[in-house]
């Protein structure tokens, strides 16, 4: 079964590895429904090259995806950029063993610290610091400019409504 523009403005002569690969099973097995290939087999591949493109732009700033996804948490917080273990294990969906793990490590790079928390005399907060905000928004800078090459081909129009045919995909699995 083969794409075409199907009304989304995709220009015909555009025609990627998915096209070949729905064209060989719509060939092989014309019993199959493979249209949601067409779809999610694209999601997956630019999933790929976004983790790749992440991932470079992170080691540029002497990070892992772990780490800025730590450091982001914190930074997004705003000042003092301090958020509990419990906060962080919320936004980055690690377990508290894994997050323990990531402090330590974070702390002892001089980039986040622990504090005694202020209102749980046994608990603690994670404070970025300094040198922790100074990457951080050094990996967030690189990290949009990677993003916008990504994005590079389509305009302001179709990156809205990717966005929100995406966001309609992705909301159920963000629902509480």
């Amino acid at each position: 079964m083969a794409s075409g523009d199907g009304g989304g403005g995709v220009r015909a002569s555009v025609r990627d590895e998915v096209d070949r690969i729905v064209a060989a099973w719509g060939r092989e097995r014309p019993d199959l429904d493979v249209r949601p290939l067409e779809v999610l087999s694209r999601v997956s591949r630019l999933a790929r090259h976004l983790d790749l493109a992440r991932r470079s732009a992170f080691a540029r700033h002497g990070l892992e995806a772990w780490a800025f996804d730590v450091l982001s948490a914190l930074r997004r917080a705003g000042r003092p950029y301090r958020l509990s273990p419990g906060a962080l294990l919320t936004q980055t969906l690690v377990t508290s063993g894994t997050m323990t793990n990531r402090i330590d490590r974070l702390a002892e790079q001089g980039l986040v610290r622990r504090l005694p928390s202020p209102d749980d005399r046994r608990g603690v907060l994670v404070e970025l610091t300094p040198a922790g905000r100074l990457r951080v928004d050094g990996a967030m800078a690189d990290l949009l400019d990677v993003e916008e090459s990504l994005l590079a081909g389509l305009g302001d129009e179709e990156r809205a409504r990717l966005a929100d045919l995406l966001r309609t995909l992705v909301a159920p699995f963000d629902a509480p």
